[in-house]
């Protein structure tokens, strides 16, 4: 319904008493602060490494609730979404904050624990390794690094492919004729390579390593271990097993912490707490012992903010209007049937200076064009009474939540409308199941007409509709410069639209081929289609002349002037928007039809019943998730772009005062009022 009034306050304390006003407006809820600048007497503090230092605990204890959550997932439900946060008086407010540092501690804990695991399990895929590439070797009796003894060479390693033990000896004698003794053993062998172990006379070293090199012999990765391969693997899987137990026993104290979950989420909103008064002393300016703070703050809560302050301060107050050409933050206050717009509106942009606030209006039409594109009655029901049944039930639900869900309550209860009007119930269903089913052909018939069967009617419906929207946008026009006492623009800018796109509007309605076209049954007398080509004309000459009348040189006035008249041509364009009214509307009751004609090709059996069943369910359950998406996206669509077209451009900056803005906790109302 309106912008709230603002004033702007200055606040002068005490440098010492900082932290505390700045809880203090935090609990208020109610002040937007500046960043203010610097001069030669007041300075900026620095806050950057308290911040990163904040926000790095801050991911520290997400973590640790992700962690936890992962080893002991909380039980939530479908609905816990809708419960909202959990609320907390102040003073237990107070009483949890003096845990934080023991609150840290668990954090740090749990973290530390989930590292340990990771440490672990990358050991343990490490020692895994291990014992893998020492399976091959579990027969060898000796160290790998075994080299020989004083007289003799070892030689163990691989040979690349598969060898027997007599095709090995016959492949060294080829080799190396002239040695005569040489020990072999094949350890272990398969397609890809065999494991050996040589022994030699430390004499005929050098001539068996040339050898065994040429047939690709390469020797196992350097172990220092003095045990056997089979000694290592078993002092490997007792090191295994010792990990694996070490990192069970972690998850089980990780899980073990569940009882401290809503104590990490506390302290996750209190750094964020933190964080937020942090970043807003970097707003501030401070000298020696003086701390300034100027900002924002709606008029009707500028008692009770002077008031809480004076009470519990030494400070100096300066309230005051804000200057004319001074940019001030935007909150919005509705009724609870526009303020579902105000999530929409945010999402385009905050009202400009001197623009009105168009929820109201816009809510209107909004429920209005939506419930025209999903235009099926029992599509509306069910919306609105799923919508409506989460709101009862969940009186608690996040502010954003319930705005959301209301709009959607809203748009349902117009599509039953318009439903009912075109004789929509989940299409064509109750014919179909009647004739199906019962052999007995029953209808609801429309209220109305039935587009499907008359779309030129739903056409010219549309556009009409169309043309109402667009001359509602031109009243908000009106009302925006009137209200800025802005009289002439209100008149060269609205006024002369609507002369001249109405006039134009009647002129055609007095051509019999014009009607024809439209199949209206009525037709407006020529003298009146006369008189209205003449104001027309009139409008036009008048838009000619006033639309560049910012410029002084009489010719740039004029070009500017024809260039503003050549907008007719967008009316027209906007007029044509509206047929998508039409075609959104006609997809979701063909669709449906589409569906039920599925469904009842079974026929009248039981299986024919059940495949019914099935294809209702899941046909008109995607149809309508699509088509309400599809009404939502044009719907801002048509209100973002024509109708906002007329008199809106935004550019307001959102009045974001420092408050309690948590993820998991709330104080209760009577002690927050943000």
């Amino acid at each position: 319904m309106a912008i709230l009034p603002m004033k702007r306050i200055h606040i002068y304390a005490l440098l010492k008493d900082q932290r505390s006003i700045l809880s203090k407006l935090q609990q208020l809820g109610s002040v937007h602060i500046e960043n203010l600048s610097e001069d030669e007497f007041f300075v900026k503090k620095s806050t950057i490494d308290d911040l990163v230092k904040t926000e790095r605990e801050m991911a520290m204890v997400d973590e640790a609730i992700e962690v936890l959550d992962s080893y002991d997932p909380e039980k939530t439900s479908l609905f816990d979404s809708l419960k909202g946060r959990q609320e907390l008086t102040l003073a237990e407010y107070e009483v949890l904050a003096k845990k934080q540092r023991e609150f840290k501690e668990t954090a740090e804990r749990i973290i530390n624990l989930n590292r340990h695991i990771a440490e672990s399990i990358a050991e343990m895929q490490r020692i895994q390794v291990q014992i893998d590439a020492l399976a091959p070797w579990s027969k060898l009796d000796v160290p790998l690094q075994f080299q020989g003894t004083r007289f003799s060479t070892a030689f163990i390693g691989t040979l690349p492919g598969e060898y027997s033990l007599e095709q090995l000896l016959t492949e060294m004698s080829n080799l190396i004729p002239d040695v005569e003794t040489i020990h072999a053993e094949i350890i272990n062998k398969s397609k890809d390579q065999t494991c050996i172990f040589i022994l030699c006379h430390k004499t005929d070293a050098s001539a068996v390593d040339t050898a065994l090199r040429t047939i690709g012999f390469a020797r196992p990765p350097v172990s220092s271990s003095s045990l056997s391969p089979a000694e290592q693997s078993a002092e490997l899987e007792n090191r295994l097993k010792a990990l694996e137990k070490e990192v069970e026993e972690s998850k089980a104290e990780i899980a073990g912490y569940s009882n401290d979950r809503n104590s990490l989420k506390f302290l996750y909103d209190w750094l964020a707490l933190e964080y937020e008064r942090l970043k807003t002393e970097a707003y501030l300016v401070e000298s020696r012992r003086v701390l300034i703070i100027s900002g924002f703050v709606p008029e009707r809560e500028v008692n009770r903010v002077v008031k809480e302050l004076k009470d519990n301060f030494i400070v100096h107050l300066e309230v005051e209007d804000p200057g004319p050409e001074e940019q001030v933050p935007v909150l919005l206050e509705n009724n609870k049937f526009a303020e579902p717009m105000e999530g929409v509106l945010a999402s385009f942009s905050y009202p400009g200076k001197g623009e009105i606030d168009p929820s109201a209006i816009m809510s209107f039409f909004y429920y209005i064009l939506f419930g025209l594109m999903l235009s099926d009655a029992a599509y509306g029901l069910i919306m609105s009474v799923g919508c409506g049944i989460c709101l009862w039930r969940f009186p608690k639900m996040e502010n954003s939540m319930r705005k959301t869900l209301r709009m959607f309550f809203f748009c349902g209860l117009s599509t039953v409308f318009w439903g009912a009007l075109f004789g929509s119930w989940f299409g064509d269903a109750v014919t179909v199941i009647s004739t199906t089913f019962f052999n007995k052909p029953f209808s609801i018939k429309p209220i109305w007409f039935e587009p499907m069967k008359d779309p030129m009617r739903m056409l010219v419906f549309s556009m009409v509709v169309g043309i109402i929207h667009l001359f509602a946008g031109l009243a908000a026009n009106i009302i925006q410069n009137v209200k800025a006492k802005k009289y002439l623009d209100a008149f060269y800018d609205a006024v002369l639209w609507y002369l001249l796109v109405g006039s134009l509007l009647v002129f055609a309605l007095s051509s019999q081929r014009f009607v024809e076209i439209l199949k209206l049954d009525f037709i407006i007398p020529a003298s009146v289609g006369k008189a209205a080509s003449i104001v027309a004309a009139a409008a036009a000459v008048g838009i000619v002349l006033t639309a560049g009348r910012e410029s002084r040189n009489w010719f740039k006035r004029i070009a500017k002037g024809l260039y503003g008249l050549y907008n007719l041509s967008g009316y027209l364009s906007d007029i044509l928007s509206y047929s998508r009214l039409l075609a959104l509307g006609l997809a979701t009751g063909v669709i449906a039809t589409v569906i039920n004609q599925m469904g009842a090709m079974g026929g009248r059996t039981i299986g024919g019943a059940i495949l019914f069943i099935i294809v209702f369910l899941v046909g008109h359950s995607v149809n309508i998730g699509i088509n309400l998406l599809g009404a939502y996206v044009h719907t801002n669509r048509l209100s973002f772009v024509e109708f906002f077209g007329k008199f809106y451009e935004g550019g307001g900056s959102e009045f974001t005062p420092l408050g309690v803005h948590t993820k998991y906790y709330k104080l209760k109302e009577e002690t927050y009022h943000g």
